[in-house]
């Protein structure tokens, strides 16, 4: 069973009963959280499953870029993409629950200097990613929301 630490208590939790913990505190305080995320740019991304059809939600953090949003598929270092990735992959057209709004966007994977630009300014104004970046040997996606035309 995949187990994320909570944030400051040493428990640990199924990574879908953390995520069901952060969704419902997202909606119940319009689009804030606390613990590891406060502050942070957070985003709720529903996708199609890509091999069951099945709505998912995932919080993710996330970058206001050019009228649209990046997201990053870090799985905190992990050695394979999160799930969510290859969900828009196959089913590019998804929601974001921003704050209290919910947008129609369309997933595409920034590449080459796009994609350098967009990473290098998340690892600055979040280093955390930095060490994700280090405990991997995949690059690790960066996901451009652009708002459906």
């Amino acid at each position: 069973m995949v187990v994320q630490k909570a944030a400051g208590r040493g428990e640990e939790w199924p990574v879908s009963d953390w995520n069901d913990r952060i969704i419902s505190e997202f909606r119940a305080n319009g689009g804030q959280v606390g613990g590891q995320f406060a502050g942070a740019p957070l985003l709720l991304l529903h996708t199609v499953g890509a091999k069951s059809g099945q709505p998912r939600v995932n919080p993710m953090m996330y970058q206001e870029v050019d009228g649209g949003y990046a997201v990053f598929a870090s799985k905190a270092g992990a050695p394979t993409n999160p799930d969510w990735y290859h969900n828009l992959l196959v089913h590019p057209r998804v929601r974001a629950e921003i704050g209290t709004d919910t947008v129609e966007l369309v997933a595409r994977v920034a590449t080459g200097e796009e994609r350098e630009r967009i990473w290098d300014a998340q690892k600055a104004a979040y280093p955390g990613f930095a060490d994700y970046e280090r405990k991997t040997t995949r690059q690790i996606p960066v996901v451009v929301l652009e708002p459906v035309p």
